[in-house]
């Protein structure tokens, strides 16, 4: 009897352990797919994966700026960002995730007048029932 308690306790724990596994994974690609539209520029997909009262905060010392409220808005936003960088990219480096959130360090690349340009920054995409509710991004460094 004994035996058997320890065995469904474990076979519990493993079962917990791989869904939580898949859940952060199921998140990461979220994130993925939604700098890879990000990458294509288009704004549409990028909205396909956020909440609808998704928040784009900008972290900045003691300072937490509100950059961006609500999907049409994200639309917007990244419509006009995509004409000002046409060559702007970015790409995702030292995943970490969480049940409930993805951070990564994300490097940005563009064409700058003097040659190649790249930055990085941190970024954390948090989400609630699936969908990007809040990205926050701190300052970027230059590479």
């Amino acid at each position: 009897m004994r035996h058997s308690i320890m065995l469904v306790s474990a076979t519990f724990l493993w079962a917990s352990f791989i869904h939580e596994k898949e859940s952060g994974s199921s998140l990461e690609r979220t994130v993925q797919r939604f700098v890879e539209a990000f990458n294509q520029r288009d704004s549409d997909a990028m909205a396909e994966l956020v909440a609808d009262d998704v928040t784009w905060l900008n972290v900045s010392g003691q300072e937490v700026v509100v950059q961006v409220t609500g999907r049409r808005e994200l639309v917007t936003s990244m419509n006009v960002y995509f004409d000002s960088c046409p060559t702007c990219r970015s790409e995702l480096s030292e995943i970490i995730t969480t049940p409930g959130r993805v951070s990564a360090v994300e490097i940005a690349s563009w064409q700058g007048e003097s040659g190649s340009m790249s930055q990085r920054s941190i970024s954390v995409y948090e989400f609630s029932q699936g969908m990007i509710q809040r990205v926050y991004y701190f300052p970027a460094e230059i590479l």
